[in-house]
């Protein structure tokens, strides 16, 4: 059996979940969620805990049973605290600011560059060079990091680009056969 899917998920204070056969909804005070999960897999509100429960061991189900156990587990917790992602601009002159709701990045193009969050997400621009990401679904905010990572990708050499805060840039020696040489 699944280690993870055998977990029960405890449901806080001030969160409600309402299981209508395979549509899970959970509402709190940040949200709320609704997802749609596999007919294999019971979902079992017992005791303020819920349980996920599979059928058998066919590997498609025991496939299944640890996922929908994680899927739960996020939507509860995205409705209580919420999820959120830092991202970084490095370089001279990289700088983020935000108009209303969009974001502007100014890094190294000959344009800015406007991103428009989806509805659910929150961008927030603490300082120039910090980006934060906020939302309550988890999928949506590493979607909307990547994509604004995706921008300017961190270059290998001078480390300069949008990368996530305290990603470690794996870098490179420059030329090395000009020196010394006249």
């Amino acid at each position: 059996m699944s280690r993870i899917g055998r977990k029960p998920i405890p449901l806080p204070q001030g969160v409600s979940i309402d299981i209508d056969g395979t549509a899970v909804k959970v509402k709190g005070p940040k949200g709320e969620m609704k997802q749609v999960f596999s007919q294999d897999i019971n979902i079992v509100l017992e005791d303020g805990q819920i349980l996920v429960q599979r059928n058998s061991d066919h590997p498609s189900q025991r496939s299944l049973h640890g996922l929908t156990r994680s899927l739960l587990n996020s939507m509860v917790i995205g409705v209580t605290t919420g999820f959120e992602k830092a991202l970084e601009l490095v370089g001279v002159g990289y700088r983020a600011q935000k108009q209303g709701n969009k974001l502007v990045l100014s890094v190294g193009y000959s344009h800015p560059v406007e991103i428009d969050p989806p509805a659910g997400i929150e961008i927030e621009v603490p300082l120039p060079t910090k980006v934060v990401v906020k939302g309550i679904d988890k999928q949506a905010v590493g979607a909307m990091a990547a994509n604004i990572r995706e921008v300017r990708e961190p270059e290998p050499y001078k480390g300069k680009g949008i990368k996530y805060d305290g990603e470690i840039i794996r870098r490179k020696a420059g030329k090395s056969g000009a020196k010394g040489k006249k």
